[in-house]
Formats: structure tokens, C-alpha cells, sequence
């Protein structure tokens, strides 16, 4: 969860400069407090397709809508990594900070109830 909150910290600090590393890093975030959740449960992502590996366990703890959301950014966020830049609005920047912050809260909480 310290990769996740370093993220999320960076991410905000972001915002206002380039949107589209923003979004990037808030979703990483995300996935770093999906895997501490695997591997606080004994699981580990291997082989190909490890951020979907990561988005289908969350759906075992989180809502649908947090989930839907957060395979939503990992689809966008592979698009600004690989195809095109300049993508990510200022305010869909500034949600995803917002959302990534959230998302580790919810985490921690699972973390902190066992």
C-alpha cells in the first residue's frame, strides 16, 4: 500500500500538467492496492494479462461500480501508454485522482478487517 499512496501522491501532484501521466499514475495507484489485496490473500498475478488478473479478484470484494470504473481506466490508461497521447481531459485527470483515492481507501479497509 506505500507504492499506492507514493502514486496517488504523485498523481496529484500532476494535475495542472500533463493529464494524460496523471490518469497514468492514479490508475497504477489502483493497481498496486489491487495487488496488495491479492497478496494479502495468498495470490499473485503471473503470466500474461496481469492488470486484468488484478481487476477480476477486486470484483470479488469491491462493488460493481468501483470495479467497472477501474477496468475502465486500466482499458484508457493502456491506450495513453501504448497508442496515443494526449487522451485524458484536465477534469477526467482530476477524477481519476479522486477515484484512485477512494479505491485505496476501500482497500485499506479490507486490509484492516482481515
Amino acid at each position: 500500500m506505500d507504492l499506492a499512496r507514493r502514486d496517488v501522491a504523485v498523481a496529484g501532484t500532476m494535475l495542472g500538467g500533463n493529464s494524460d501521466w496523471a490518469y497514468t499514475i492514479a490508475y497504477n495507484a489502483m493497481l498496486q492496492a489491487g495487488r496488495a489485496l491479492m497478496f494479502s490473500k495468498g495470490y499473485r498475478p503471473s503470466g500474461a494479462n496481469q492488470h486484468i488478473a488484478v481487476v477480476r479478484f477486486v470484483e470479488l470484494f469491491l462493488d460493481p461500480e468501483v470495479v467497472i470504473a477501474f477496468d475502465r481506466m486500466r482499458r484508457k490508461r493502456h491506450i495513453t501508454v501504448y497508442d496515443m497521447a494526449g487522451i485524458v481531459s484536465e477534469q477526467e485527470a482530476e477524477n481519476a485522482v479522486a477515484r484512485a483515492e477512494g479505491f485505496l481507501d476501500l482497500i485499506e479497509g479490507l486490509l484492516a478487517s482481515g
